[in-house]
């Protein structure tokens, strides 16, 4: 669905990305991880166009879209959340989604039509539907949530998921990890994921690849990489037990 070749990102003389590949294949949940400045965040950036490639390739769906700008890129069929949500603070939950909905999709139709998908992708990830409901009634899971109900929203085939257990609880963890479940098998969304929550995002994705300083070190079935030398003594410090 997704091929990454040789993607290298250079900022001045800081190379944050070295000829970094993988693929993903359709209907999986892949695993992107890593320390922190390992490159994770600038690889969605790229595949979602808000950083240009200085090298390398990236195809969706066989077609080249590193040289294609965000909305481009998302109306091909590609969303990606954040890891701090940012809504529109002076729109209501409603039209944070409907906004998404309208703007995001490759069809664009009428407002009517966008609060509907808007309503449906609400109730899909657990927030209010009710036209007059702010954002303002939203903790931190409430946020993550929006994030990914305005990414939804866009009608993607390709989920780019930023860190979405980031500040949460362990029940309010395992509530998310649920969700990405249920977007895979319920919406039939490809999802690469990033997170640092490794006990949670071990159980979850069908493959992982390790980022370090900027080049991937290592990629497999979950229980293979927890299990490699290179991944602990770089990123997890200790072998991770997974049931």
């Amino acid at each position: 669905m997704l091929t990454v070749s040789g993607l290298t990102k250079r900022f001045g003389g800081f190379t944050a990305l070295s000829r970094v590949s993988f693929e993903v294949v359709e209907g999986e949940i892949l695993g992107l991880i890593g320390p922190n400045g390992s490159g994770k965040t600038t690889i969605f950036n790229c595949i979602s166009g808000a950083f240009p490639a200085t090298a390398g390739s990236i195809r969706f769906r066989g077609d080249e879209i590193s040289a294609l700008t965000p909305d481009k890129i998302c109306h091909r069929g590609i969303a990606r959340t954040f890891q701090i949500p940012r809504p529109f603070r002076k729109l209501t939950i409603l039209e944070n989604v409907a906004v998404a909905a309208h703007y995001g999709s490759n069809e664009r139709g009428t407002e009517g039509e966008a609060r509907g998908r808007a309503r449906e992708v609400l109730s899909l990830v657990g927030l209010p539907t009710d036209a007059r409901a702010s954002t303002a009634l939203l903790g931190a899971a409430g946020l993550k949530k929006l994030e990914l109900a305005r990414a939804l929203a866009t009608r993607p085939t390709l989920l780019l998921a930023d860190e979405i257990l980031g500040g949460l609880d362990p029940g309010e963890m395992a509530a998310a990890a649920d969700l990405l479940r249920r977007i895979r098998h319920e919406l039939k969304i490809t999802i690469v994921w990033v997170e640092h929550i490794m006990a949670t995002l071990m159980r979850v994705v069908d493959r992982v690849v390790v980022l370090d300083h900027g080049e991937k070190i290592a990629e497999g079935r979950p229980r293979e990489v927890a299990e490699d030398p290179r991944v602990i003594e770089a990123y997890l410090g200790e072998k991770i037990v997974l049931a």
